[in-house]
C-alpha cells in the first residue's frame, strides 16, 4: 500500500524570467511524496504557464480527486500513467506522480534512476536561459553567467512585444557582452512571430551564427510551419505546439526536432515515449523545463542520456531551491549516484 502526502513551496526566481507572453518571478509548486514501508518516491508539480489556470491547490485537489474515484495508486508505473491519462489528470500534476513512483521504484531497487532505465549520464551540456530584458541590464546578467560558468550554451528568449527590431537589438548586446566565450547561441521565440517576421528572423539569425529556432510561431498556427519549414536556414524545434506523443507524428514533416518537458508530457513515462517516436520519424530531441526545482531537474536528467539537446536549467535561477539533487560538471547537468533520481527536500517529512 503506498501512502500520499503533500507539500506546497513558492519558488522565488533570483531574476524574473520575461518571455514572450509575459514575466514569471517565481510559482508555487506542489511536492507529492509516496511512501511504502522505509522507501518515499518524490515528485514535483510546476503548475503549466499555458494553461494559465494550473495552481498547487488544484493540482493537489485533482490528484486525490483522481485517486478517490480510481483507487489506489497501482505499483506499475505504466498501469498508473495510462489511468491518470484517461482520466485526464492535468499533465503537471501526472508528472508530480509518475516522477515519484519511478523515484520509489528505483528506490526500493536500491538503483539510481538514470541505472533503472539502463542508460548512461547525460554527456550533452546544457543550455542556460536569457529572458527577454532590457538592454540595460544585459551586462549585469552576463557577467553573473560568467562568475558561475554558465556562458558555454545560451538559449536567448526572443518574440520581445516591441518587435523584432528590439529581439536585434536584444541579441547584438548580448553577443556583444559575451564575446567568444559562448559555443553555442539557440534562440527560444515562445510562438512571440507571425510568420512573416520569423522568416526575416530565421534568416537573420543564421547569419548570427544561432544553432536553432525553438517555436518560431504561436500555439495553435501550426499549419503555417511548412511554410516556414521550406528553405528554412535553421532547424526549427517546437515546444508549446508539441504537448505529447500524440502531437509528433503531425508535426515530423514541417519540424526538425520537438522540445519535451516533463511538467508539459505528464512525467517520465511519456517523456520516454515521446523520445523512442520523434527518433522513428527522424526529429531531434531535447528536454527542457518550467519553474522546477532540483527535484523535477534530477528526474530529468536521469534520462539525459536519450537526449541531443538539453534545457534543464530552472533550478539555477531559484532563491533558494528547496531541494539538491542533480550536480553541475563541467556544463552538464549530472544524476548523482544515489538510489531514486537522488533530489532531497529538506522538508519531506
Amino acid at each position: 500500500m503506498i501512502k500520499i502526502n503533500y507539500k506546497t513551496f513558492f519558488l522565488k526566481k533570483r531574476f524574473p524570467l520575461t518571455i514572450s507572453r509575459g514575466t514569471f518571478t517565481g510559482s508555487e509548486n506542489l511536492f507529492v511524496f509516496l511512501n511504502r514501508k522505509n522507501n518515499i518516491g518524490i515528485g514535483e508539480m510546476c503548475p503549466g504557464l499555458t494553461e494559465g489556470s494550473e495552481t498547487a491547490e488544484n493540482g493537489k485537489a485533482q490528484i486525490e480527486k483522481f485517486l478517490n474515484e480510481t483507487g489506489s495508486i497501482s505499483s506499475s508505473v505504466i498501469e498508473n500513467y495510462e489511468r491518470a491519462f484517461e482520466y485526464k489528470l492535468a499533465p503537471c500534476a501526472l508528472a508530480a506522480l509518475d516522477i515519484a513512483l519511478w523515484d520509489l521504484i528505483a528506490k526500493e531497487a536500491n538503483m539510481p534512476l538514470f541505472k533503472l532505465f539502463g542508460l548512461n549520464l547525460p554527456s550533452v551540456r546544457t543550455s542556460i536561459t536569457l529572458g527577454i530584458m532590457p538592454l540595460e541590464e544585459i551586462e549585469e546578467r552576463v557577467s553573473y553567467l560568467r562568475k558561475n560558468n554558465m556562458l558555454g550554451n545560451l538559449k536567448i528568449k526572443l518574440g520581445s512585444p516591441e518587435g523584432i527590431d528590439r529581439d536585434k537589438e536584444i541579441l547584438e548586446r548580448i553577443l556583444h557582452f559575451t564575446k567568444n566565450e559562448c559555443n553555442n547561441l539557440r534562440v527560444d521565440a515562445n510562438g512571440g512571430w507571425a510568420l512573416d517576421d520569423a522568416q526575416k528572423m530565421l534568416k537573420w539569425l543564421f547569419k548570427m551564427g544561432v544553432e536553432y529556432v525553438e517555436q518560431p510561431l504561436p500555439k495553435g498556427e501550426e499549419e503555417d510551419l511548412k511554410f516556414l519549414f521550406k528553405n528554412r536556414p535553421l532547424p526549427i524545434f517546437v515546444d508549446e505546439s508539441c504537448r505529447n506523443s500524440k502531437d509528433i507524428l503531425s508535426l515530423s514533416k514541417c519540424v526538425d526536432g520537438i522540445n519535451l518537458k516533463l511538467m508539459k508530457c505528464g512525467g517520465l513515462t511519456e517523456a520516454i515515449k515521446m523520445v523512442t517516436i520523434a527518433r522513428n520519424v527522424n526529429l531531434k530531441t531535447m528536454i527542457g523545463c518550467m519553474g522546477e526545482s532540483s527535484v523535477s531537474i534530477s528526474a530529468g536528467c536521469s534520462i539525459g542520456a536519450l537526449f541531443d539537446y538539453i534545457d534543464l536549467d530552472s533550478h539555477f535561477n531559484l532563491d533558494p531551491d528547496p531541494a539538491s539533487g542533480a550536480t553541475y560538471i563541467d556544463g552538464i547537468v549530472t544524476p548523482v549516484n544515489k538510489p531514486g533520481h537522488g533530489a532531497y527536500f529538506n522538508n519531506a517529512k
